[in-house]
């Protein structure tokens, strides 16, 4: 198993893991927008979008970025996103092992904390996050800006 950055090679196994998970309108073919997001993590230094990989395929992914901020001391935060582990492979303590790694890359830089959000809908992953630790501390507010 190997815990990495993910490339552009990537990137089409990242959108089916969002495609088959269910997310809204998400399509599991690359379009020039997902290049263009793509590109863009890749270039920042403040984000990472980081895969799960056995055997040359893609079981899970999950971005971190890294944000500042003047409260926690001054230490930059962590905030989870995009975590998903292959539906066959689900059950199996891989997203565990995901998360794991992520918060010991967010502890080694520095961070202050770890924070994520989940739908609502998605209570399977609200037990899975609270099993490792995480507290529902907070209520999480969106507003869309789409077209």
């Amino acid at each position: 198993m190997i815990f990495r950055t993910a490339t552009r090679e990537d990137l089409p196994a990242i959108l089916a893991l969002l495609a088959d998970d269910g997310d809204a309108g998400e399509p599991a073919v690359v379009t020039g927008a997902h290049e263009r997001a793509f590109a863009a993590i890749e270039a920042d230094a403040r984000n990472e979008m980081l895969v799960l990989v056995e055997e040359a395929e893609v079981l899970g992914c999950l971005q971190l970025t890294y944000i500042p901020g003047l409260g926690q001391g001054g230490r930059e935060r962590a905030l989870v996103e995009t975590v998903r582990i292959r539906p066959d492979r689900r059950g199996s303590g891989l997203g565990a092992e995901l998360m794991r790694l992520a918060v010991e890359r967010a502890r080694e830089r520095g961070c202050g904390l770890v924070q994520l959000t989940s739908n609502k809908r998605r209570t399977d992953a609200h037990r899975f996050y609270e099993r490792l630790g995480f507290a529902r501390s907070h209520e999480g507010f969106k507003l869309a800006l789409r077209d």
